[in-house]
């Protein structure tokens, strides 16, 4: 194929998403490493921490949510935590080097919750002014309450799509996926920063994951940050359930292997260069050598803390292990990409670029 520029672009087609995510994968690890090396530093992965302020009990019929009304899972409904409990959770999380805070409520929308809309507003002017990142997750939101949230200081809201639009339905039934994409309008119009992936390992075929890609890369702005997580089956979900029954697994559920994650990565990264790609959940079942391998391909984010809202995560002196066997340092908050497309050095084909010509702009 031709080389893959190291411009932004909106107008992708799926088939040409198609092409970058099917190369022999030594070629699409290069192209993507070269991408990255381009628009940021490849020694910094940012720390992100994510904390459950309101867990279980919510309505949605997500087949792989542990805090889903509809199933029978460990996950037991608590109410919304109080504001202080949340800060000092973020002045600990800053303490171990986090730069990003994250709060997720189990909901289906905001809706008319006030009370709970106003403590919110509360932790996040309150993290903000710890000098972090702040991103919140609450389900969907009106305009008005994306334009408040954005006023009390919220760095990103993270608003996923999960796959396709055409595997969603097999997944999700409770909400459509023009519902999730206005909500990510919304976060847009309101002047907050976009954070939206997906997950592998939901029965997808791969025409999925390139159509999941090609929704995100064709958006009038790219994510800022694009999360891509493996499937964490948790028992009482239907997928989980799926994924113990041996006669499913050529069903594609679950069994996500780095491979697929690095190959998903890669294409993230390569389609859409100037996002944050954040390795999300799953990671505690890769070894250091695999997640290196998923950094090499694009990934300069991840979760630490040893919980992922309700699924477990790798301990804290595990991923500092991890950074200094690498050579990884953490990010800064609010940094973005080092290299605006103006500064480019005209468009720079990956498939002619080497090493030493890597000086950037």
């Amino acid at each position: 194929m031709a080389g893959v520029t190291a411009t932004v672009r909106h107008n992708w087609t799926k088939a040409e998403i198609a092409e970058i995510f099917t190369l022999p994968f030594h070629e699409l690890m290069y192209k993507a490493s070269t991408t990255h090396r381009m628009y940021w530093d490849p020694s910094e992965v940012q720390q992100c921490t994510l904390l459950s302020i309101k867990t279980g009990g919510c309505t949605e019929d997500c087949s792989y949510c542990s805090q889903s009304t509809r199933h029978k899972t460990f996950v037991k409904p608590t109410p919304t935590m109080k504001v202080q409990k949340v800060l000092d959770a973020a002045k600990r999380a800053k303490d171990a080097g986090s730069t990003r805070f994250c709060m997720g409520a189990a909901w289906r929308e905001l809706g008319k919750k006030k009370n709970a809309f106003n403590h919110i507003l509360e932790m996040v002017k309150g993290v903000n002014g710890m000098g972090l990142e702040v991103c919140c997750t609450l389900g969907m939101l009106n305009a008005e309450q994306a334009r408040q949230l954005k006023e009390a200081g919220l760095t990103a809201y993270n608003h996923n799509l999960d796959t396709s639009p055409e595997h969603y339905p097999k997944v999700i039934t409770t909400r459509t996926y023009e519902d999730r994409l206005q909500t990510v309008a919304n976060v847009r119009e309101a002047g907050i920063s976009v954070c939206c992936g997906g997950i592998l390992g939901l029965g997808e075929e791969e025409t999925d994951r390139v159509g999941l890609l090609h929704v995100l890369a064709t958006l009038p702005e790219h994510p800022e940050s694009v999360p891509i997580n493996a499937l964490v089956a948790v028992k009482g979900t239907p997928l989980g359930n799926a994924h113990a029954d041996e006669d499913v697994e050529s069903d594609g559920i679950g069994d996500v292997d780095v491979f697929d994650m690095a190959r998903m990565i890669a294409t993230a990264r390569i389609v859409m260069p100037r996002t944050m790609v954040r390795l999300s959940a799953g990671r505690l079942s890769f070894s250091d050598a695999e997640q290196y391998l998923m950094f090499q391909s694009g990934a300069n984010s991840i979760f630490n803390g040893d919980k992922l809202l309700t699924t477990n995560n790798p301990a804290l002196d595990e991923d500092m292990a991890l950074f200094h066997k690498l050579g990884f340092v953490g990010k800064p908050a609010h940094a973005g990409p080092r290299v605006a497309p103006s500064e480019m050095r005209g468009e720079v084909e990956i498939s002619n670029v080497r090493g030493s010509e890597l000086q950037y702009a």
